[in-house]
């Protein structure tokens, strides 16, 4: 589960895997605005069969600065039988940054300003694009040789206008950079929060804030990225 947010003052939440009683607790929690419906998949070149997140909101004001969400729900590939990897060739970008998270397999990045790198399970690649980029984005060399499972995001982040013509910065960001905090139980009991559920739930702090702990990435606009996992049905966290 990605949780992406505008950086809000308070960003309180509630999660369940079943109906929760925790609304009885705080006026406070926030509630689901919507739920979109499940998008067609298509293809981004020849290695990414994606989901479109955002579907018809994306590149809207309602969802700023946050542009498109894309993902390659898991997927098996076959070995390359004459070394060809799956992907994506050159392409420009200007104005934004793109960031890709590896679940399964691994992404090989390559663009005009030298900057060359690979990510595999658990990290992420953050790219400013700024006043322009040409890159190139495939399956890894070695992922092709072998085939397997792959399965990724990718979202696109709006630059505030004064940093639009910046020089393009990449940070690869390994799986070990990202801190990790345990998820809080919601009490039925007052709404307060239970001592850190350990291996009830985690938060990666990927982005932004949260818990006490600093996201791994720079970021040019106030955001939040978090990775959350759920660990245990019919229990209510705290975000």
């Amino acid at each position: 589960l990605l949780v992406v947010l505008p950086q809000v003052a308070s960003a309180m939440a509630t999660l369940s895997k079943t109906p929760s009683t925790a609304g009885q607790a705080s006026q406070a929690l926030k509630r689901v605005r919507r739920v979109l419906p499940s998008p067609p998949q298509h293809w981004v070149g020849d290695g990414f069969h994606v989901f479109p997140v955002f579907h018809n909101l994306a590149f809207t004001e309602e969802l700023s600065p946050w542009l498109m969400f894309d993902y390659a729900a898991p997927k098996q590939f076959p070995a390359s039988q004459n070394g060809k990897r799956r992907g994506v060739g050159q392409h420009p970008h200007r104005g934004f940054e793109t960031i890709t998270l590896a679940f399964q397999g691994a992404v090989e990045h390559g663009d005009s300003v030298g900057n060359r790198g690979v990510i595999g399970p658990g990290d992420v690649q953050w790219m400013s694009a700024a006043r322009g980029i040409i890159h190139e984005e495939f399956h890894s060399t070695e992922f092709a040789k072998k085939g397997g499972t792959f399965e990724m995001a990718q979202l696109w982040l709006n630059l505030p206008a004064k940093d639009k013509m910046g020089p393009p910065r990449y940070q690869p960001i390994l799986d070990k950079e990202i801190p990790v905090v345990p998820l809080k139980r919601v009490s039925t009991e007052g709404g307060e929060c239970d001592a850190a559920a350990g291996d009830d739930g985690s938060v990666r702090v990927i982005a932004g804030d949260f818990g006490g702990a600093k996201g791994a990435a720079a970021t040019f606009s106030p955001v939040e990225l978090w990775d959350v996992t759920l660990k245990v049905p019919g229990v209510d966290f705290k975000l």
